[in-house]
C-alpha cells in the first residue's frame, strides 16, 4: 500500500476530495492533515482497527495514548462530554475555533477504544477549514495525534511531501494543504474548578479567561 498525497486548498476545498478523504476514513483509512496549528495523523473516532493503526503508527500502547479528536463545532462537543458548566461553555465558544485543545470528562458516546475507558478526552475545534469539512463530511469526530520529526530540532514536520515520504506506506492520505506550523496547540484541563494550562502551546487562552 503506498498512500495518495493529495492537494487541496485550505481557502477553497474542493468538496469531491474531502468526501474522498471521509471515505476512506470510514474505511478505516489513517490520513495526515493540515490544522491551524501542527500537521496531525487521524482516523475515525469509532474505528477500532482504525485506531490501532494509529497506536502503531505512533509505538504506542492503547492504554498510553491520550485521547484527543477534532469535532466541527461547539453543538459537537456536547455528544462526547459528561458536562459543560457554563464558565467552561463561556470559554469554549470565546476561544473556538482556535489552537487550543480542552480536556475534558468523556460520557458514554466516547467509545471504548481497544477496550480502554477514558475518562478524559481531548477536544479541538481547530480555525482550519480542511479538518473541520472532513469532520463533517465524516459525521464523526476524527481521532487527532501529532506527527513527530526524528530531528530534535524541528520537532514537529512542517512539509506534506517530506511526510508522504516518511508516511507513505503507513497512511492512506496525505493532505497537502501548504506548509504547517511547528507550534503545537494550547493544552487546557477543565475537568477541575478553574482550568489548568498543561501545555503552553500557539494560543493564549488568557486573553479569553
Amino acid at each position: 500500500m503506498t498512500a495518495q498525497l493529495m492537494k487541496i486548498y485550505p481557502d477553497n476545498p474542493e468538496m469531491k476530495k474531502i468526501e474522498q478523504v471521509a471515505e476512506v476514513l470510514r474505511e478505516g483509512g489513517l490520513v495526515i492533515y493540515p490544522t491551524d496549528t501542527i500537521y496531525g495523523v487521524g482516523c475515525d473516532l469509532f474505528n477500532r482497527k482504525a485506531v490501532e493503526r494509529v497506536c502503531r503508527l505512533k509505538g504506542l500502547r492503547p492504554k498510553d495514548m491520550n485521547l484527543s479528536f477534532i469535532c466541527y463545532d461547539l453543538s459537537d462537543i456536547s455528544h462526547y462530554v459528561k458536562r459543560l458548566d457554563t464558565p467552561d461553555f463561556k470559554l469554549l465558544k470565546k476561544s473556538l475555533p482556535g489552537p487550543f485543545t480542552f480536556i475534558l470528562e468523556s460520557n458514554s458516546n466516547v467509545p471504548k477504544i481497544l477496550d480502554v475507558t477514558k475518562k478524559t478526552v481531548g477536544i479541538r475545534i481547530p480555525d482550519h477549514t480542511i479538518p473541520r469539512m472532513i469532520v463533517k463530511s465524516l459525521g464523526n469526530p476524527i481521532v487527532t495525534t501529532s506527527l513527530k520529526d526524528d530531528d530534535k530540532i524541528i520537532e514537529y514536520m512542517t512539509d506534506p511531501e517530506v511526510m508522504y515520504e516518511s508516511f507513505k506506506h503507513q497512511v492512506d492520505i496525505v493532505i497537502d494543504g501548504g506548509y504547517g506550523g511547528n507550534i503545537p496547540s494550547t493544552v487546557v484541563d477543565c475537568t477541575g474548578d478553574e482550568y489548568v494550562i498543561l501545555r503552553e502551546g500557539l494560543g493564549d487562552i488568557r486573553e479569553f479567561a
